[in-house]
């Protein structure tokens, strides 16, 4: 369980608290259900991936103290990948490369992420999501992607930087 990372403290709970969001978060049963994500162990990295970013976009504006909470979480959820990755049977030789590999596909996202909803370009943002969750999209489920990530930005948004790390991080429905 990633609880077990690393001992946690008053400083690192909200820091799990947040992770934790997302990770029940990108489990919701609809992205894989009826929205066509495949649920994959790939799947469930590009929806972690993706919610991690859009906690990303929200913080990305604040002070030193955001940033460094956001490094916080990103260094749990490589840990947490880390750990994923030994259960499956990865070996200790493998492991960098494979963090390597699911680090720059999160920070391309990012960025691509980032791009598309700052320019206000929907078909941009659709494009992001089809070329970086899907394997075979359909334009109704990269549309419903799409829809729910601008939601669930303007939801971050409405949420000020004090609470999320302090801890709460609420979605938006």
């Amino acid at each position: 369980m990633i609880m077990s990372l690393f001992r946690k403290n008053s400083a690192t709970e909200p820091v799990y608290a947040i992770y934790n969001a997302i990770v029940a978060q990108s489990r919701q049963p609809v992205f894989y259900a009826e929205w066509g994500v495949a649920d994959t162990v790939t799947g469930r990295f590009d929806m972690i991936s993706l919610h991690m970013a859009l906690l990303f976009r929200r913080l990305r504006a604040g002070g030193e103290s955001d940033k460094a909470f956001s490094q916080a979480v990103f260094d749990l959820f490589f840990k947490d990948m880390d750990r994923s990755l030994r259960e499956m049977g990865v070996t200790d030789i493998g492991i960098p490369k494979k963090i390597q590999k699911m680090g720059n596909i999160f920070f391309g996202l990012l960025a691509a992420l980032n791009t598309a909803i700052d320019s206000g370009d929907k078909e941009a943002l659709k494009a992001v999501l089809a070329r970086n969750v899907y394997d075979q999209p359909t334009d109704e489920h990269v549309s419903a992607l799409a829809t729910y990530v601008l939601a669930q930005d303007q939801a971050l948004v409405a949420q000020s930087t004090s609470d999320i790390t302090g801890g709460k991080l609420t979605f938006g429905a």
